[in-house]
Order: C-alpha cells, then sequence, then structure tokens
C-alpha cells in the first residue's frame, strides 16, 4: 500500500496487518514506513518497507518487482497516497497543479496498471483507492479545485477500471473520507473547524481507524459482490440519494 508511513495509511496498514494481510507499505518518507513495518511485524505477520514516489513510473515498477519478489503475489493494492492544496483558483500555481494531480491521480494511475497483470494472472484481486468527498461535491472542506480535480479523477479512474477487471475476479472501489482527525487538520484555526463541522450530521471529525475499518471490510470476502462502489466514509455529509 501507498502513502503508508503516517495518519490513515498508518492505521490501514496496521488493521490489514490484524485482519491476517503480510504487508508491503511504501512512502516517499522511508523512515516513516520502516516504523510502520516495524509494528506489522510486532503484530505477527510479514513486512517490507520501501520508498516509494508513487508519480514516478520507474519506482512503482520497482515497488512491484520487489513485491512479487518476496511474496510472489500481489492480492491488495491500497492507493493512499495524495497531498492536499488549499486556496482560491487564483492562487494556485502550475506547479501545486501538476504536483496534486502527480501524486493524487497519476500516481493512482501507475500503481493500478503495475499491479493489473499480476491479478489477472491470479484471476482476483481487490484494488482500493482512497478519495475524498472533494472529488464528488467540487472541493470545499479544506482543499482546493486542483484537489477536487485530482480526487474526481480518481473516482471516475475507480470506476472504469473496476468495469476492465470484473471479467478477472478483479474487485476496484474507493472511499471517499471527509474531515478525518489527522496532521492534515491540526492547523486548522477552531472556528474554521466549527463551520466545517456544522455540515457534518454526525458533528465531528473521522478517525484514521474508521477509514481503515471500510478498507478492511472492501478487502474481505464479506465485499465479494461490489466493485465499482465509491463508499462514504464522512459521518453523513453526502447521503447520496
Amino acid at each position: 500500500m501507498t502513502g503508508a508511513g503516517r495518519g490513515i495509511g498508518r492505521a490501514i496498514a496496521l488493521d490489514l496487518a490484524r485482519h491476517g494481510a503480510h504487508l508491503v507499505v511504501s512512502d516517499i518518507d522511508v523512515e516513516s514506513v520502516r516504523a510502520v513495518a516495524l509494528e506489522i511485524e510486532a503484530l505477527g505477520r510479514q513486512s517490507l518497507a520501501i520508498r516509494t514516489d508513487v508519480a514516478d513510473e520507474h519506482q512503482v515498477q520497482e515497488m512491484v518487482r520487489q513485491t512479487v519478489e518476496r511474496f510472489a503475489r500481489i492480492d491488495i493494492l491500497v492507493n493512499n497516497a495524495g497531498v492536499v492544496s488549499t486556496g482560491p483558483l487564483t492562487e494556485i500555481t502550475t506547479e501545486i497543479w501538476d504536483q496534486t494531480l502527480a501524486i493524487n491521480l497519476k500516481g493512482v494511475f501507475l500503481c493500478s496498471k503495475a499491479v493489473f497483470p499480476w491479478m489477472v494472472t491470479q484471476r482476483g484481486g481487490r484494488i482500493i483507492n482512497i478519495a475524498s468527498v472533494a472529488g464528488k461535491r467540487g472541493g470545499g472542506l479544506h482543499g482546493n479545485s486542483c484537489y477536487a480535480a485530482s480526487k474526481g479523477g480518481v473516482i471516475a479512474f475507480t470506476k472504469t477500471i473496476a468495469r476492465e477487471g470484473g471479467p478477472y475476479n478483479i474487485h476496484v472501489n474507493a472511499i471517499t473520507p471527509a474531515l478525518i482527525e489527522t496532521e492534515m487538520i491540526r492547523g486548522l484555526p477552531p472556528q474554521q473547524l466549527e463551520s466545517i463541522l456544522q455540515t457534518i450530521p454526525l458533528r465531528r471529525t473521522g478517525k484514521a481507524e474508521e477509514v481503515a475499518a471500510a478498507v478492511c471490510f472492501l478487502a474481505s470476502d464479506a465485499a465479494s459482490f461490489m466493485t465499482g462502489e465509491i463508499m462514504d466514509v464522512d459521518g453523513g455529509l453526502m447521503m447520496d440519494s
């Protein structure tokens, strides 16, 4: 899984390990995933930490090569690596736009493309993409237009490859969290945070562990008849009709 060094990614990795998975954990910050790998091993599971920039195709391919070399197969891919930028359209630089889409969207494409042939050969697999409610509602909360565009792209990409993967028993789903209690939101001014919470029916932030629980469900046999699903973990914010 990508972006596994902290926050939601770390919570997902540890929950998958508790449910019996051996894991390759990757992040651009290799020290953070080395620490997570030790936590996974303390749970009695095997783990491999790899530094990976998901926007770099060569690095993604090397991550997959090392994964297959160590474990001989790939059953689950969690695309979690991402960045958030804030601010109005007129303040978004080309560099911010390119970086946001490269990590949040191109990274999902590169990782999915790299594991897809293995899952086709195995006749099965799970790809779970971490998107955002911003991709459904068009920003808001604490993201901006390029963040929303990247996550909207992840949602559309998820549905498309779910159709391609279905005949091979490859299930592809996405999770759209709202405001989750991580390092990203700890710097928000209290008044801004309160105003965001007023839009969420449960009137609280989500926990990384609640996103992790949704990932473990989608990775399990309990979700065996689900693909192309965009699952909100958002305290009731979106409430699809």
